[in-house]
């Protein structure tokens, strides 16, 4: 096994049914352009309030992924 090089970019994941979905919505997303994905942490965790009741979850990730060797 070689040396690996990492980088880590932030995302926002939204949903209006959890914050689970919230995460998955965000990885999967990030996914669809972004290789090599291997771990992600969650930053911040946030929502939007109308008329007294949550009606959706904000997710901040950092997501990790390596490089791709020769």
């Amino acid at each position: 096994m070689s040396d690996r090089v990492y980088k880590k970019v932030e995302v926002v994941g939204t949903s209006k049914k959890g914050i689970n979905e919230a995460i998955s919505n965000a990885i999967e997303t990030a996914a669809e352009s972004i290789r090599n994905i291997d771990w992600f942490e969650v930053v911040e965790t946030t929502g939007h309030v109308v008329n007294g009741k949550v009606d959706h979850f904000q997710v901040t990730l950092k997501i990790g992924f390596r490089f791709e060797e020769d």
